[in-house]
């Protein structure tokens, strides 16, 4: 078994690097899947244990859990408020062991804020329950529930001009928090991932790596302390689109004609990563690394990020509900 290729097909998704090399529902060896439906929300915990399982992944050892709400948009505010509970629980079970009194969690948000589908970043920083300031300088104030919690969003190399990674190592080794969170826009193969789904992994991040502008990791290797990342894919490739659109037609074309279904199957046939090569090819001389993004992105931003910021007030408080988070923000 291969080795995914990942300069061909850009996704930061770890549900779909194990479909790129387990399409025909093999087993990948090093790797262990589990799937979980709870109601609208389908939960995919990925494990990869051994070097081989990496190496075939193309992603660290470590665990990447994935949250699919395909009917985020259809619905109102208290399924939003059940995501961000489901959201917490998962994250909880990553941070459980340093998340207390005497541990500080510093919540990283990556990304351009002047670009909407890279905001999700500093959208979340700016809905966080930030306490540790009030924990050291008013103590018998704050309510026995809050745990330590600072948060920065050091925005990108071409506003600052200064690595991410450089600020974020600096704010490390002055503040030394128990962990860091990172929350970062991210890309997808699969249009109907787009702004419908949440990864968690307890690995870290390489900021950009989806959209061909990999910047240095930020894991326990660089930063000296654990790294959880939280993503949504907000943008797909546009080969990707272009690929999914003409398997669509095909299916159209193979449903509606009495006539040439044979013709079109075998077009349907093609392996889809020979497909999406051709395709790339193809667009490349025209449009270049094109990336697409919904015209309401900026809607989508604004409610996946609330609900992402509920997510992790919820689960680095313990004891406390979304009407506490409320009053807090507002």
């Amino acid at each position: 078994m291969k080795k995914i290729n990942n300069k061909n097909i850009r996704t930061d998704l770890a549900i779909e690097a194990r479909e790129m090399v387990g399409e025909e529902k093999r087993e990948v060896p090093g790797v262990v899947m589990d799937v979980e439906e709870k109601e609208d929300i389908k939960i995919t915990r990925v494990r990869i244990e051994e070097e081989e399982g990496e190496k075939i992944m193309g992603k660290p050892i470590g665990n990447y859990i994935t949250l699919e709400i395909p009917k985020i948009r259809e619905k109102g505010e208290e399924f939003k408020e059940e995501i961000a509970k489901v959201l917490a629980i998962e994250l909880g079970e990553i941070v459980k062991d340093r998340v207390n009194k005497d541990a500080t969690t510093l919540v990283v948000g990556l990304g351009n804020w002047n670009i909407t589908p890279d905001a999700l970043g500093p959208k979340v920083i700016s809905r966080l329950m930030v306490t540790r300031h009030l924990l050291e300088n008013i103590p018998d104030l704050v309510d026995e529930e809050l745990t330590p919690v600072c948060a920065i969003a050091p925005g990108v190399l071409g506003l600052t001009g200064i690595e991410t990674g450089e600020i974020i190592r600096g704010v490390v080794e002055k503040i030394k928090p128990d962990q860091v969170i990172a929350i970062d826009a991210l890309a997808s193969r699969r249009m109907e991932r787009l702004n419908t789904t949440i990864q968690i992994a307890d690995t870290g991040i390489s900021p950009g790596s989806g959209v061909g502008n990999k910047r240095k990791a930020l894991d326990r290797e660089t930063l000296g302390v654990p790294v959880i990342a939280i993503g949504v894919p907000t943008v797909v490739d546009a080969t990707t689109l272009a690929n999914d659109t003409i398997d669509l037609m095909l299916d159209a074309m193979i449903e509606e004609s009495n006539k040439g279904k044979e013709f079109y199957n075998m077009l349907k046939g093609i392996n889809r990563d020979e497909k999406h090569l051709l395709i790339r090819q193809i667009l490349h001389p025209y449009v270049g690394d094109l990336m697409v993004t919904p015209k309401e992105v900026d809607l989508i931003i604004n409610d996946i990020s609330l609900i992402v910021a509920n997510g992790i007030n919820i689960a680095l408080h313990p004891g406390i509900g979304l009407d506490d988070v409320n009053n807090y923000i507002n």
